[in-house]
Protein backbone atom coordinates (compact mmCIF):
# COMPACT_ATOMS: atom_id res chain seq x y z
CA UNK A 1 0.00 0.00 0.00
CA UNK A 2 1.57 3.40 -0.97
CA UNK A 3 0.77 6.20 1.02
CA UNK A 4 0.71 9.51 -0.88
CA UNK A 5 1.31 13.12 0.74
CA UNK A 6 -0.26 15.62 -0.74
CA UNK A 7 -0.11 17.62 2.15
CA UNK A 8 3.73 18.35 1.79
CA UNK A 9 3.70 19.49 -1.85
CA UNK A 10 1.83 23.47 -0.99
CA UNK A 11 4.24 23.55 1.85
CA UNK A 12 7.12 22.81 -0.55
CA UNK A 13 5.60 24.63 -3.36
CA UNK A 14 5.38 27.64 -0.79
CA UNK A 15 8.54 27.22 0.32
CA UNK A 16 10.25 27.47 -3.74
CA UNK A 17 7.74 30.74 -4.35
CA UNK A 18 9.11 32.51 -0.97
CA UNK A 19 13.08 31.33 -1.74
CA UNK A 20 12.78 31.87 -5.47
CA UNK A 21 10.19 35.13 -6.04
CA UNK A 22 13.13 37.43 -4.49
CA UNK A 23 15.50 36.61 -7.32
CA UNK A 24 13.22 37.29 -10.10
CA UNK A 25 12.40 40.30 -8.21
CA UNK A 26 15.66 41.30 -7.63
CA UNK A 27 15.88 41.71 -11.20
CA UNK A 28 13.35 44.34 -11.71
CA UNK A 29 14.81 47.05 -9.18
CA UNK A 30 12.49 50.17 -9.24
CA UNK A 31 13.24 53.35 -9.62
CA UNK A 32 13.66 55.09 -6.07
CA UNK A 33 10.37 57.09 -5.91
CA UNK A 34 11.60 60.01 -3.61
CA UNK A 35 14.05 61.41 -5.03
CA UNK A 36 15.92 63.12 -2.58
CA UNK A 37 17.48 59.76 -1.63
CA UNK A 38 17.62 58.06 -5.58
CA UNK A 39 21.42 58.72 -4.99
CA UNK A 40 23.35 58.55 -1.53
CA UNK A 41 24.84 62.34 -2.12
CA UNK A 42 21.58 63.98 -2.14
CA UNK A 43 20.73 61.57 0.70
CA UNK A 44 23.54 63.42 2.70
CA UNK A 45 22.08 66.32 1.06
CA UNK A 46 18.60 65.91 2.74
CA UNK A 47 19.99 64.99 6.00
CA UNK A 48 21.99 68.54 5.89
CA UNK A 49 19.20 70.48 5.33
CA UNK A 50 17.57 69.56 8.66
CA UNK A 51 20.21 71.93 10.12
CA UNK A 52 18.01 74.71 8.62
CA UNK A 53 15.12 74.08 11.19
CA UNK A 54 12.92 73.96 8.52
CA UNK A 55 11.37 70.15 9.49
CA UNK A 56 8.72 68.97 12.08
CA UNK A 57 9.01 65.29 12.54
CA UNK A 58 5.26 63.82 13.11
CA UNK A 59 6.18 60.86 15.10
CA UNK A 60 3.87 58.84 17.64
CA UNK A 61 7.12 58.18 19.64
CA UNK A 62 10.01 59.44 18.69
CA UNK A 63 11.87 63.30 18.16
CA UNK A 64 13.57 64.32 15.15
CA UNK A 65 17.15 63.52 17.13
CA UNK A 66 15.91 60.01 18.33
CA UNK A 67 14.53 59.35 14.46
CA UNK A 68 18.15 60.06 12.79
CA UNK A 69 19.95 58.06 15.42
CA UNK A 70 17.26 55.31 14.15
CA UNK A 71 18.49 55.69 10.96
CA UNK A 72 22.17 55.74 11.94
CA UNK A 73 21.84 52.74 13.64
CA UNK A 74 20.73 51.02 10.63
CA UNK A 75 23.55 51.81 9.06
CA UNK A 76 25.66 51.71 11.31
CA UNK A 77 24.53 47.66 12.31
CA UNK A 78 25.23 47.24 8.59
CA UNK A 79 28.93 47.53 9.05
CA UNK A 80 29.23 46.09 12.93
CA UNK A 81 26.00 43.40 13.08
CA UNK A 82 22.69 44.07 13.87
CA UNK A 83 22.07 42.94 18.22
CA UNK A 84 19.17 40.70 17.33
CA UNK A 85 18.40 38.97 13.87
CA UNK A 86 15.21 36.99 12.95
CA UNK A 87 15.45 33.32 12.47
CA UNK A 88 17.04 31.99 9.23
CA UNK A 89 14.35 30.90 7.50
CA UNK A 90 12.39 33.98 7.97
CA UNK A 91 15.56 35.91 6.52
CA UNK A 92 15.49 33.15 3.37
CA UNK A 93 12.06 33.45 2.82
CA UNK A 94 9.30 35.97 4.46
CA UNK A 95 12.68 39.07 4.78
CA UNK A 96 14.46 38.29 1.35
CA UNK A 97 10.86 38.44 -0.48
CA UNK A 98 9.87 41.77 1.54
CA UNK A 99 13.18 43.32 -0.11
CA UNK A 100 12.47 41.90 -3.01
CA UNK A 101 9.14 43.30 -3.34
CA UNK A 102 10.60 47.09 -1.90
CA UNK A 103 13.45 47.10 -4.48
CA UNK A 104 10.92 46.34 -7.00
CA UNK A 105 8.42 48.79 -5.87
CA UNK A 106 11.48 51.47 -5.40
CA UNK A 107 9.87 52.70 -1.56
CA UNK A 108 9.97 51.00 1.43
CA UNK A 109 6.90 50.75 3.92
CA UNK A 110 7.92 49.40 7.22
CA UNK A 111 6.08 50.44 11.23
CA UNK A 112 7.85 53.87 11.46
CA UNK A 113 7.79 53.22 15.09
CA UNK A 114 9.43 49.96 15.86
CA UNK A 115 12.97 50.54 16.71
CA UNK A 116 15.83 47.94 15.68
CA UNK A 117 15.21 44.76 17.36
CA UNK A 118 17.80 44.73 20.89
CA UNK A 119 19.47 48.26 19.67
CA UNK A 120 20.50 50.70 21.93
CA UNK A 121 17.59 53.26 23.35
CA UNK A 122 17.40 56.12 21.53
CA UNK A 123 18.63 59.37 23.27
CA UNK A 124 16.25 61.98 23.39
CA UNK A 125 18.26 64.66 24.82
CA UNK A 126 20.73 64.41 22.12
CA UNK A 127 20.91 67.76 20.00
CA UNK A 128 20.16 67.86 16.18
CA UNK A 129 23.41 68.95 15.28
CA UNK A 130 24.78 65.78 16.80
CA UNK A 131 22.38 63.16 15.55
CA UNK A 132 22.95 64.58 11.97
CA UNK A 133 26.41 64.23 12.26
CA UNK A 134 26.01 60.54 13.85
CA UNK A 135 23.72 60.04 10.50
CA UNK A 136 26.34 61.59 8.20
CA UNK A 137 29.35 60.06 9.66
CA UNK A 138 27.23 56.55 9.64
CA UNK A 139 26.79 57.01 5.69
CA UNK A 140 30.52 58.32 5.32
CA UNK A 141 31.26 54.75 6.89
CA UNK A 142 29.22 53.00 4.81
CA UNK A 143 30.15 54.44 1.35
CA UNK A 144 33.80 53.94 2.50
CA UNK A 145 33.97 50.59 3.13
CA UNK A 146 35.27 47.94 1.18
CA UNK A 147 34.86 44.51 3.38
CA UNK A 148 31.79 42.18 3.88
CA UNK A 149 28.48 43.63 5.04
CA UNK A 150 27.23 42.21 8.19
CA UNK A 151 23.41 40.22 7.30
CA UNK A 152 20.49 42.04 7.91
CA UNK A 153 18.16 41.09 10.65
CA UNK A 154 15.32 40.34 8.39
CA UNK A 155 16.36 40.65 4.96
CA UNK A 156 19.67 38.74 5.37
CA UNK A 157 23.05 38.58 3.16
CA UNK A 158 22.79 41.85 1.26
CA UNK A 159 25.34 43.35 -1.55
CA UNK A 160 26.40 46.36 -1.02
CA UNK A 161 24.50 47.88 -3.89
CA UNK A 162 21.02 46.45 -2.07
CA UNK A 163 22.33 47.81 1.52
CA UNK A 164 22.50 51.05 -0.59
CA UNK A 165 18.89 51.07 -1.89
CA UNK A 166 18.04 49.58 1.10
CA UNK A 167 18.89 52.30 3.49
CA UNK A 168 17.68 55.13 1.07
CA UNK A 169 14.09 53.79 0.67
CA UNK A 170 14.66 53.13 4.92
CA UNK A 171 15.70 57.06 4.91
CA UNK A 172 12.76 57.62 2.52
CA UNK A 173 10.30 56.09 4.41
CA UNK A 174 10.97 57.59 7.54
CA UNK A 175 11.31 61.37 5.65
CA UNK A 176 7.85 60.43 4.48
CA UNK A 177 7.15 61.79 8.66
CA UNK A 178 8.73 65.35 8.84
CA UNK A 179 6.79 68.15 7.37
CA UNK A 180 8.15 71.60 6.32
CA UNK A 181 7.72 74.44 8.70
CA UNK A 182 8.66 76.98 6.10
CA UNK A 183 5.68 79.62 5.70
CA UNK A 184 4.97 79.93 2.10
CA UNK A 185 4.59 83.87 1.42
Amino acid sequence: MTTSRPHRWPRRRLLLAAVGAPALLSACQGTLVDERFARWDSAREAVLALMQGQQQLQHPAWNLPQLLQHLAQSIEFSLQGYPQARSAVFRHTVGRAAFGVFDARGQMSHDLAEPIPGAPALQADLSLRDAVQRLLDAMQAFAAHRGLLAPHFAYGVLSKAEYQRAHLMHLANHWSQMQSTQAVA
